[in-house]
């Protein structure tokens, strides 16, 4: 009985130290999209994302996987400064739901600064061997 308990309880330390890993590797691809998004990288941008993905804005405005891209790499409104909070990573199989609180400012073309104080909630799925992100929705504080 007690070597059936030791065999649980080693079991279970391995399942805690995967389930720590890969919290750790959504939280990398979080990371990940964060960067893409500050220094305006398609391809990196491309790399983290699903081909399915709803990119959900605070205000309302939904976008695919190219349209979020697109907006992105057309400067119209760059992020200059982002910093993400109070995160929380969830795994259900390979799939994974991450919130934060996400605070930053953009920047017009015209130089303008505007500040950014949302919460966000995402959905990563892991087909593969890489987080992707699968849908995000944004809403208002």
């Amino acid at each position: 009985m007690l070597a059936g308990a030791a065999i649980l309880a080693g079991v279970t330390l391995i399942a805690g130290e995967a389930a720590a890993q890969e919290q750790a590797a959504v939280a990398g691809a979080v990371e990940a999209l964060t960067k893409a998004m500050l220094d305006v990288d398609r391809d990196k941008l491309l790399a983290v994302t699903a081909e399915q993905l709803s990119y959900g804005h605070s205000a309302g405005r939904i976008e695919n996987r190219q349209q979020f891209v697109d907006n992105i790499m057309s400067r119209s409104s760059m992020f200059r400064r982002i910093e993400l909070s109070e995160q929380t990573i969830g795994l259900a199989g390979n799939s994974a739901i991450v919130r934060h609180l996400f605070v930053g400012e953009t920047v017009n073309p015209q130089g303008q600064v505007s500040p950014v104080r949302i919460g966000v909630l995402q959905v990563w799925q892991k087909p593969g061997s890489n987080w992707l992100l699968l849908a995000r929705q944004a809403y208002r504080l």
